[in-house]
Order: structure tokens, then C-alpha cells, then sequence
């Protein structure tokens, strides 16, 4: 069985790199990747947590799916939005949308 311990290292692994990849990225789609990471790097938190505080409960595991459907529906979110800045600028970069005026 593998201890609890490695999978909160890989989980911090997971987050480390998709904060990384979300401050040094310019590009939109990069920038959704590396927010995709870190919420799966929480999912395996949740169910770490879960099977080393209550290896009987489900409750880490119920948010985990919870998690799961938000991440989802905001990649389809995102998605739509980086869709439309593309077609209105012709870049997927976030420069283009700095030149946004409000």
C-alpha cells in the first residue's frame, strides 16, 4: 500500500507546477491547463485527507466528484470566453486582451 505521504508530495508537485505554469504562461489555453492542474492537485488532497482521517468515510471522496464538476464546467466557461477573444483579436495570448478598453 502506498503511504499517504507520497500522494500529498505529488499533490504539492501538481499544484507547484500549475501555479508556475499560470504566472509564467501568456497563453490563454496554458494558462487553463495550469488552473486544471491545481484543481486536481486539491482532488488528491481531498482524497488523501479522506483515507488518512476517516479510511471508512466517503465524504473527501463526494468532494472530490464535486470538485470534478466544477472543474468541468469552468473549463467549458473558459473555453467559450478564450473562443470569443480569439475570434475578436486573432490571438490566444493575454496581451491581446490588455488592449481591451472599458
Amino acid at each position: 500500500m502506498i503511504p499517504v505521504e507520497c500522494y500529498l508530495a505529488l499533490s504539492a508537485l501538481l499544484f507547484f507546477i500549475g501555479v508556475y505554469g499560470f504566472v509564467t504562461r501568456r497563453n490563454l489555453i496554458a494558462m487553463l491547463i495550469s488552473v486544471e492542474l491545481v484543481l486536481n492537485a486539491v482532488d488528491i488532497n481531498f482524497a488523501a485527507i479522506n483515507r488518512l482521517l476517516y479510511p471508512n468515510g466517503m465524504e473527501g471522496m463526494f468532494m472530490t466528484l464535486f470538485v470534478i464538476g466544477v472543474a468541468a464546467a469552468e473549463s467549458a466557461v473558459a473555453i467559450a470566453i478564450i473562443i470569443n477573444v480569439y475570434r475578436m483579436f486573432k490571438s490566444d495570448s493575454v496581451d491581446a486582451i490588455k488592449n481591451m478598453k472599458g
